[in-house]
């Protein structure tokens, strides 16, 4: 690129591509931007029809870039960085001046961030606890502590204050080594670990872009431990040689890794039954199933994982603090399908 940008108006650049201008749409413009968006934000602005080449529009993010180009992008405003409070409905299971615990459902982000700047979870509680959240863990993760997946159900606590923050951090980075907290899940998997218990002690890190993780060797830069204890609770079709379709089983965390359960699941050839970043060559065993099970599963839209029991020491009295919460219909309609089977 040999011209700099020129400002065409309030909300739109131009530029040319210069003479060693080569590659994807999206991926030169991310570059020309200068980080000012991801690619995965120019591209979806370029799938609008916000970006002419040659007073074109321009719609395939993978058209490619030549020399002599005269581009056009319309950018979008600047997002308000600081939440607002939303009017979402949330199941406080308790509450008080340091804390609340909420059952999360399915579906809900935590917190604001790219392609979910409304409409999550600290949207909700701000809406609910008013200015006692404010600036508390940063603008944007007020009062989070801890965070469960957008499709992962289950139960949180979040802090009300700096006091109560501070003591919850330091228990979930902790671990529960030595201290009361406890976190433990409940998952549907497809078919069933060799052993009815065990232990997964495989460390984690980035699988080549910013969300995925895959197990990764111990001396690798980005590795991080990560242990996670489960235990089969129920087996589904079991067969005469001890194999069967699918298994409830329940994790406990160890450490606190993204995806963590996700990718160890999948690492011992058990993935989550519906998680389609981990488990998708499993798709198609929903196949195999009988009616309504193969039905059931094949609607099921999100991974089989409900974070059902959360225990902790309350920051002010010092008192072990207990929460379940049952597991969410959507789930439950699966178990009793493959309980048919």
């Amino acid at each position: 690129m040999t011209d700099p940008f020129n400002e065409a108006g309030p909300a739109r650049k131009d530029l040319i591509a210069g003479e060693d201008a080569e590659g994807r749409l999206d991926a030169w413009l991310a570059a020309a931007l200068e980080g000012e968006f991801s690619r995965n934000r120019v591209k979806a602005l370029i799938e609008q029809g916000a970006v002419t080449i040659n007073d074109v529009a321009i719609t395939e993010p993978k058209r490619k870039v030549r020399p002599g180009d005269r581009l056009s992008i319309v950018l979008p405003e600047p997002e308000d960085p600081e939440p607002k409070g939303e009017d979402i409905p949330l199941e406080v299971l308790y509450e008080d001046s340091d804390l609340i615990v909420i059952a999360k459902p399915p579906g809900l982000v935590v917190h604001p961030g790219a392609g979910n700047w409304t409409g999550t979870l600290v949207n909700a509680l701000i809406h609910h606890c008013g200015d006692s959240l404010s600036g508390i863990g940063g603008v944007k993760r007020p009062g989070i502590v801890h965070r469960l997946d957008k499709d992962t159900s289950g139960v949180m606590v979040v802090a009300k204050n700096d006091l109560a923050h501070r003591h919850l951090a330091d228990q979930f980075a902790d671990h529960g080594r030595t201290g009361p907290l406890e976190r433990a899940y409940q998952a549907i998997v497809w078919g069933r670990p060799r052993g009815l218990t065990g232990t997964i002690d495989a460390p984690l890190g980035r699988a080549g872009d910013r969300t995925k993780r895959t197990v990764k060797k111990e001396d690798t830069d980005d590795a991080r431990e990560a242990i996670t204890h489960y235990q089969v609770l129920e087996r589904y079709g079991e067969k005469p040689d001890a194999t069967c379709i699918a298994s409830l089983v329940e994790c406990r965390l160890e450490t606190g890794r993204t995806h963590q359960i996700r990718v160890h699941m999948a690492h011992i050839g058990h993935p989550l039954i519906g998680d389609q970043d981990y488990g998708a060559a499993f798709k198609t065993k929903a196949n195999l199933l009988p009616e309504p099970a193969q039905t059931t599963v094949k609607n099921f839209p999100r991974q089989a994982l409900h974070a059902y029991l959360l225990a902790f020491e309350h920051p002010t009295t010092g008192e072990t603090m207990h929460f379940t919460a049952p597991i969410p219909a959507d789930m439950q309609e699966i178990i009793d399908a493959l309980r048919s089977i």
